[in-house]
Parts: structure tokens; sequence; C-alpha cells
């Protein structure tokens, strides 16, 4: 669990396709920052100024992100609170 004011995120895979439909070479990749909440702080789950909750789907500046390795998941990153600019609430973009 993210200690302070931070979210705990599995980040989206980057696209290999556009979405046209073109096929993306393995080298080239559209980047994503957006991402489903693993986790979130106790700090920022009792505050009532974030309404973040777990699964949520997030869009987010990954400037301050901290790479996470766990059980083989590459994709996992601890990012401050205030690095969340969007929510997408469960089933809203579904």
């Amino acid at each position: 669990m993210p200690l302070g004011d931070r979210v705990l995120i599995r980040k989206d895979e980057d696209k290999k396709q556009t979405k046209s439909g073109i096929h993306l070479p393995d080298k080239i990749e559209i980047p994503t920052l957006t991402g489903r909440i693993v986790a979130i702080s106790t700090k920022v789950e009792n505050s009532g100024d974030y309404p973040l909750r777990r699964y949520d789907r997030v869009l987010f500046n990954p400037k301050h992100a901290i790479p996470v390795e766990f059980e083989g998941d590459n994709r996992l990153f601890v990012i401050p609170v205030e690095d969340v600019v969007a929510v997408f609430k469960a089933g809203e973009d579904e």
C-alpha cells in the first residue's frame, strides 16, 4: 500500500495499433497515460478531497511516477495523487 499522498496504478498497455487500424512496428508505440488504481494510501482514501476508488480508470501525468517491479508486473507505478488529472469511474468507459 502506498504511503502519504500517493496511489498505486497499473498502467494500461501501450498500443501497437492506431484507432484507424494501422499496425505499428515493434519499436513504435503510442504512449499511454491511463491505468487502473490498484491501491490508495490511507491518507488519500480518508481525505474527502479526492474522488478516487480502487479499480477506477485514471489519466495521469507520469513525470513523478515511481516504477515498481512486483511479481513480474512492470506496469505498476506509485504516483503522487496530484498527478491524477482525470478519473473515469468504473463502468463509465466500457
